[in-house]
């Protein structure tokens, strides 16, 4: 296929191809792959400034999304690959076949490092997904810390920088520019920028920014990120929120409160324990969603109230492909056992059949399928079972159908039991979507200014 890119493609290509160290924090949808290889591919055949690139990537996506890209370009088509994917021994195999770009999943980059460490090969590393660089604690950050000084060019590609924070951003920016912007270290970053929040003697469990801080760290980083969001530049198809109220029933919902306010539910042969707040709020959403892990480990069914509304979303559908996201095990173990003709994303096969028009139902975890994955030609109708507090799985999850080349307008359907923590979780996720929306906006291309 012949690539006629945007604008703001060529803009995004340019802005690689200019800076050693880039961020590209792209919403989903505005091609941030083709638009990174179209970047590579003059790199390397016309400047002649790069030889061996390596594209770290969530695994599905190291799998199946960056070759597909270069397979569907015809201005591509010189670009060789190797997968450094599977066992240790595949990996190996891989990394010695002769090519432009190797692809790695990022669970084996500590692997990678380790292992060439003394003799580091690549002169361009792609960093698909940076925000799940963004914790300084990871071993995959520490891998990447580790040789940053050897890298000579840098590209760091997301559309949730900061998920739950502007503290996020600091692991992230550091292995685009190796500290020279937020500072050599978390600890000198976080007394610069912000004041201690929530705490508790002297452990502190939260930070908020202090006055006028936003803007002197969006002012840190205009010189490498360049932020676009897809409305601005695509003719994007209208998607609607819907929010499904479920009532549990009285006798469930008192069950409800009592594990809320004691941290225990006494069943008839075992009980349900939350030893935290953290523990609590994971055991009253199991409880929201219908079914609740025990003590030991069984699965206790409390309701079927979402497996009903689930029933009336899908025949509402009448007969359109529905993608159904899940939050727990057994939340997928019942929904199988409670549906017909549905089918749970695991394999490329399954991909290839969802945008063929092949699978009714598609049930799939947020992780699963959150990152680089095209399904917006199978369906147009998703429906979140269960909900994520986590705002970079929410939206990302939501951009495999909300996205270019989407025909139909998209309906996004939330089941919220409630009265129960169903709802904090949704305030939440609005609230941390205006926070998101307030750093791109600051470091937000001024493409027009440049075209003037």
């Amino acid at each position: 296929m012949k690539y006629k890119p945007h604008k703001y493609q060529e803009y995004a290509k340019d802005w690689i191809i200019e800076k050693e160290k880039s961020g590209l924090l792209l919403d989903m949808g505005l091609g941030k792959s083709v638009i990174t290889l179209t970047a590579i591919d003059d790199l390397m055949f016309d400047y002649f400034e790069i030889e061996k690139v390596l594209i770290i990537a969530p695994l599905r996506v190291a799998e199946s999304t960056w070759d597909a890209e270069i397979e569907k370009w015809d201005h591509l088509k010189d670009l060789k690959i190797s997968k450094v994917l599977g066992p240790e021994k595949k990996r190996i195999e891989a990394l010695e076949v002769k090519a432009d770009i190797y692809i790695i999943n990022r669970e084996n980059v500590k692997w990678l490092v380790d292992l060439l460490v003394k003799d580091w090969p690549f002169d361009m590393v792609v960093i698909d997904e940076l925000s799940s660089f963004k914790s300084h604690k990871a071993g995959r950050f520490k891998a990447l810390k580790k040789i940053r000084p050897c890298m000579k060019r840098v590209v760091g590609l997301t559309g949730t920088p900061a998920p739950n924070g502007l503290l996020d951003l600091w692991a992230q920016i550091y292995l685009l520019d190796g500290g020279e912007r937020l500072g050599r270290t978390i600890t000198s970053y976080r007394d610069r920028y912000f004041n201690p929040d929530k705490r508790n003697q002297h452990i502190i469990f939260s930070y908020k920014v202090k006055e006028n801080a936003e803007e002197e760290i969006y002012e840190k980083l205009e010189d490498i990120c360049v932020s676009m969001k897809a409305e601005d530049y695509l003719h994007m198809p209208y998607r609607i929120n819907n929010k499904i109220a479920v009532t549990l029933p009285k006798k469930i919902k008192e069950k409800y409160k009592q594990l809320e306010k004691d941290l225990l539910l006494p069943l008839e042969d075992s009980d349900i324990v939350a030893n935290n707040a953290a523990a609590l709020t994971n055991k009253l959403l199991q409880f929201s969603n219908g079914a609740i892990y025990d003590e030991n480990g069984d699965v206790e069914e409390v309701h079927d109230e979402k497996l009903k509304a689930l029933d009336e979303l899908i025949e509402a559908a009448n007969g359109k492909p529905v993608l159904v996201f899940y939050s727990y095990k057994h939340d997928k173990d019942r929904i199988i056992k409670h549906l017909k003709n549905v089918r749970v994303l695991e394999s490329k096969e399954d991909i290839d059949a969802w945008n063929k028009g092949e699978i009714p139902i598609m049930l799939t975890h947020p992780a699963s399928a959150g990152h680089g994955l095209n399904l917006q030609a199978g369906g147009s109708i998703i429906v979140w079972f269960g909900l994520t507090w986590s705002l970079e799985l929410y939206q990302q999850a939501n951009a495999r159908l909300h996205r270019q080349g989407q025909k139909e307008n998209v309906i996004v359907h939330h089941i919220i039991a409630k009265g129960t923590v169903d709802e904090d979780v949704m305030r939440a996720l609005d609230k941390k979507q205006i926070n998101q929306g307030e750093l791109l906006l600051a470091v937000k291309a001024r493409i027009e200014k440049e075209e003037k």
